[in-house]
């Protein structure tokens, strides 16, 4: 950012009550993907909300060792609680939706509802 300080750039985000994920979403024939690296968290620490539209993730990343900001030449980590939410572009099953979590990568699959083939309905004339 032009004309701000580094130091200036940090305490905002210190300011930021709750950090965002990045994340990949993609989609098969079958399902819907969520990708996200989370490292530092604990799988039991994470708390995914699924329904037939969304999808939502929080989790907090603890700090463990303290270091004085002037000491820091670079702070790009977030620490804190964090979360995510994504509208999905179509209907899907939450009952059947699976997460697996490797090497600081969470991967949700979430099957698609098949949509009801249509037809057309004809009019009888009495």
């Amino acid at each position: 950012m032009k004309g701000k300080s580094a130091e200036t750039n940090l305490d905002f985000l210190q300011e930021e009550s709750e950090g965002q994920l990045t994340i990949d979403v993609y989609q098969t024939d079958e399902e819907i993907v969520i990708e996200s690296t989370i490292a530092g968290v604990e799988p039991d620490e994470l708390d995914i909300d699924i329904s037939s539209e969304s999808v939502t993730v929080r989790g907090e990343r603890h700090k463990t060792e303290t270091v004085a900001d002037e000491n820091y030449l670079y702070q790009e980590c977030y620490w804190g609680k964090f979360s995510r939410s994504i509208i999905l572009p179509q209907e899907v099953d939450p009952d059947k939706a699976k997460a697996d979590f490797k090497n600081g990568i969470l991967k949700i699959r979430l099957p698609k509802i098949a949509k009801g083939k249509t037809r057309k309905l004809k009019i009888k004339n009495d």
